[in-house]
């Protein structure tokens, strides 16, 4: 389904970038390429990714499923615009004179609280590089953040897969968590001071004192800050691009 013009993309991606006309009057009158997006995201937000399907996206529309095929040649491309509708366009840019650090931290934050809003997203097989809209939009604003670091090109492209990624696994990570937690129906806190308790059972000092001295400070039975683990580690990772940037700039 790809353009003889040379973009390589299917029929669907060209629509969603405004290079070819959308399809007309199709067998079923209303059905379009917007409606069959929404649908399919309305069913990953309430069953999950799994629950996705041309099958099931063509019943919640009463329509066949070989009618979807006009606008989708496969699930895997209406995955793709599903992540693209879902996480939607980044945010306005920080102001004018914002430090690097200040504007990549924004835009992790941003990025993580879009996969929040989605958690069904981090289960889409990641595919290949941006290639919607609003992907390359989201790529766009991260380079830009880089801008006057001194870091070349590749630089910066290796600075963004370092966060983004750092970003997508936290956020996985966190969302596997909070639904371990949800089915035990107790709290965070709750479920922390049960491992904890566990623990100390187990853990002989002598043979895991590392863990036990851990214990002993009593961390684990602390009020717990459910962003604290996303701002240390992203604080690191900046530290890290931060020793990159003075390496490459002059004084």
């Amino acid at each position: 389904m790809s353009d003889s013009d040379g973009t390589g993309l299917s029929a669907s991606l060209e629509a969603a970038w405004g290079l070819r006309e959308r399809p007309g009057k199709g067998p079923r009158p209303g059905l379009s390429l917007e409606r069959i997006v929404d649908a399919a995201v309305g069913l990953a937000a309430a069953e999950g990714l799994g629950a996705v399907s041309m099958g099931r996206v063509a019943k919640e529309l009463g329509a066949s499923t070989m009618s979807l095929y006009r606008y989708v040649g496969a699930k895997d491309e209406l995955y793709v615009l599903m992540l693209d509708r879902a996480i939607g366009a980044p945010p306005p840019p920080p102001a004018p004179g914002t430090g690097w650090r200040e504007a990549l931290g924004a835009w992790a934050w941003q990025q993580r609280d879009a996969l929040r809003r989605n958690l069904w997203a981090l289960r889409v097989p990641v595919s290949g590089p941006p290639i919607t809209p609003n992907s390359v939009a989201w790529w766009e604003r991260g380079m830009v953040a880089l801008d006057g670091t001194g870091l070349d090109e590749g630089a910066k492209i290796s600075v963004i897969l370092l966060v983004s990624g750092y970003v997508r696994s936290e956020a996985g990570l966190m969302a596997d968590l909070d639904a371990a937690i949800r089915a035990t129906g107790g709290t965070p806190q709750q479920v922390m001071s049960r491992h904890a308790r566990t623990l100390r059972r187990l853990a002989d000092p002598d043979r895991y004192p590392a863990v036990a001295r851990m214990l002993a400070s009593g961390v684990m039975d602390e009020p717990d800050d459910p962003d604290f683990e996303f701002t240390f580690g992203l604080d690191r990772v900046l530290d890290g691009i931060q020793v990159l940037v003075d390496r490459v700039t002059p004084g």
